[in-house]
């Protein structure tokens, strides 16, 4: 299965390179003019505007053309100087005081405290500007400027203050903006004060971005940096192979095996920040704690739900639905690569793969076999049958559903795989609560207080079905007890050990069941690429990357000057890359469309 997958991904490429002459002689024009890198996505942006966009591309993006407070050091991944360019905390953590560093937005203006602290006003007071980055200011008490002196007052000791994820914008053109919900931010090129300004946009096709020669840090070393949007990962390696970009990360393991023996390519494979898991609904409720949904009873038992953790053969979950490139997740959704706040379990608190165990565990709870060999509540009323929602379109994702559902029959238990188009996937499985297990994942920044945080009590909608933002409409008492211990404890060690007993919970108590942490796959072109910086340095993450350092030190050989003289947007290679798709539609050869709004889609 896995090779013959592999050879259909070869295959659609081929056909797909045979489509693109005229693009393949646009991307190879040797004519004098600017160094560019092209940066091939299998997601569009869902907003130019930082205060709605939530899609990975679009953090992305946003993080090359705004700064921070702090930004991740790029070998320790701890929170370094970025806007500010030191600061103090009062004796008893409530009052954080910044000094703004002396820097300039891309238009000439100074950038103050002022821009920081209208920014975090602004989401505090607006509810549209809460979209993308709102939990992140629920603590603040008021945050005031001074020159270039920001002080932020909280309700209660922060620890993760340094963490903070809001991109900072000008104040001088940010506050005519009146109405936040509708607002594109479509004016370019845009006022930033990152290593690069976005001066062009076609939805579902491109973002243009230039090296802004005002960044503190000095001009990234390439001129021109863009991200291309192709509706399949096919056309995207198909791009990569063809020479139409030179970079492409966040692949599937089909994708990446087609490529990774490619001479003229480096196929980059290392730990991911990526958590894989099931989510369950064990009971949905609102924030008023009224029940919502129609997920199934037996989900609300605890033993039920290790039960099923029991029955996972995750080891053969990672060689034939990963293909290898994955690690089986014997902790919670904090993974590897992050070695301060990996949690995993050990000795009899450890859930290993135990059919047999499973099966004691449920007959012991009264969950008893009919004829059919499928088992009933322990009333008798209904049936243990299950339903699994996926994405629809999404290979891998049919894949995992085959073999959880030969699982959970050894153990009794009917799955049937429910397809969802994206949106309505998040709708269910985070509004209305209309579904039983579900696949989910989340991409975790350095300090994990963010992905924690989904699991909230708070996080659940309310009733008329809004806010919300939950991972799994979990609602715990010991777990909040220790997210708000962890907030205030400034003292590290002590802050990590609450952070691995809340992911130890996760795993004990089971709203989700983490199944395998995601190896990062991505891949560039030899001849173009000269070198990339990774984060953290030591084999870290490209594309991937919760930071900007890798495309500030990107730079590129010779042959990678790419502009045609006159310096054009390449906007017909553009179309032309998003032309190409249909070749591979037409032939019917398109095994996993881009996923739109999707667990992997969310930073």
């Amino acid at each position: 299965m896995r090779k013959w997958v592999a050879r259909l991904v070869v295959l659609g490429v081929a056909l797909l390179l045979a489509g693109q002459g005229t693009t393949a002689a646009l991307a190879q024009n040797p004519a004098a003019g600017k160094k560019i890198v092209r940066v091939g996505a299998t997601q569009a942006m869902d907003s130019m505007n930082p205060f709605l966009a939530v899609r990975i591309v679009s953090t992305q993006i946003h993080r090359w053309m705004y700064g921070f407070l702090t930004v991740s050091d790029s070998k320790t991944l701890q929170p370094s100087p970025d806007l500010a360019e030191s600061w103090t905390t009062s004796e008893d953590g409530l009052t954080w005081t910044f000094k703004i560093r002396q820097a300039k937005w891309s238009d000439g203006q100074p950038v103050t405290a002022e821009d920081a602290a209208w920014t975090f006003n602004r989401i505090m007071t607006d509810e549209a500007a809460k979209t993308a980055n709102g939990p992140a200011v629920e603590n603040f008490e008021s945050v005031t400027a001074n020159g270039q002196e920001l002080t932020i007052k909280l309700k209660a000791p922060q620890a993760s203050m340094l963490e903070n994820p809001i991109p900072i914008v000008p104040k001088h053109v940010w506050e005519s903006v009146t109405d936040m919900a509708n607002y594109d931010a479509e004016k370019y090129p845009a006022v930033t004060s990152g290593p690069y300004i976005a001066v062009e946009h076609k939805k579902d096709q491109y973002v243009k971005l230039v090296a802004n020669p005002n960044y503190w840090r000095g001009k990234p070393k390439i001129d021109e940096l863009q991200v291309i949007f192709y509706s399949n990962p096919q056309a995207a390696i198909a791009g990569l192979k063809n020479g139409d970009i030179d970079l492409i990360g966040r692949l599937n393991p089909p994708e990446y095996e087609a490529i990774q023996n490619d001479p003229d390519i480096v196929a980059w494979n290392t730990q991911g920040r990526r958590a894989a898991y099931l989510q369950i609904n064990h009971g949905a409720t609102t924030t008023d704690n009224k029940p919502i949904g129609d997920g199934h009873p037996a989900l609300k038992d605890p033993k039920v739900r290790q039960a099923l953790h029991y029955a996972i053969d995750k080891q053969r979950l990672v060689a034939e639905v990963q293909n290898g490139l994955a690690q089986p997740a014997n902790g919670s959704i904090v993974p590897p690569m992050y070695k301060d706040f990996f949690w995993e379990a050990t000795g009899d608190e450890k859930v290993g793969y135990d059919p047999a165990r499973a099966n004691q565990i449920l007959d012991d709870a009264g969950y008893k076999k009919g004829a059919d060999g499928v088992r009933t509540m322990p009333d008798g009323d209904r049936k243990l049958e299950f339903r699994f929602s996926i994405h629809t379109d999404t290979p891998i994702e049919d894949k995992l559903a085959e073999y959880l559902t030969g699982f959970f029959k050894d153990i009794g238990i009917t799955l049937t795989t429910k397809k969802l188009e994206s949106s309505k996937f998040t709708e269910e499985t985070g509004v209305t609560g209309l579904f039983d297990l579900a696949i989910s994942g989340w991409s975790v920044n350095p300090d994990p207080e963010e992905v924690m945080a989904t699991h909230l009590c708070s996080r659940r909608p309310n009733a008329a079905g809004e806010g919300g933002g939950t991972e799994s409409f979990y609602c715990d008492e010991t777990f909040e007890k220790l997210y708000q211990e962890q907030l205030k404890e400034l003292d590290r060690p002590k802050r990590i050990d609450l952070l691995k007993q809340m992911q130890e919970r996760l795993y004990t108590d089971a709203p989700i069941i983490a199944l395998y942490y995601n190896n990062d796959l991505e891949a560039y072109r030899k001849d173009r690429i000269a070198s990339i910086t990774p984060i953290p340095e030591d084999k870290g993450l490209l594309y991937g990357g919760s930071s900007y350092w890798p495309f500030y030190t990107v730079t590129v050989k010779d042959t990678a000057v790419t502009s045609p003289a006159g310096g054009g947007s390449n906007t017909g290679l553009i179309a032309g890359i998003a032309g190409g798709v249909v070749v591979i539609a037409l032939a019917g050869f398109l095994l996993s469309r881009r996923r739109k709004s999707v667990a992997d889609d969310r930073e």
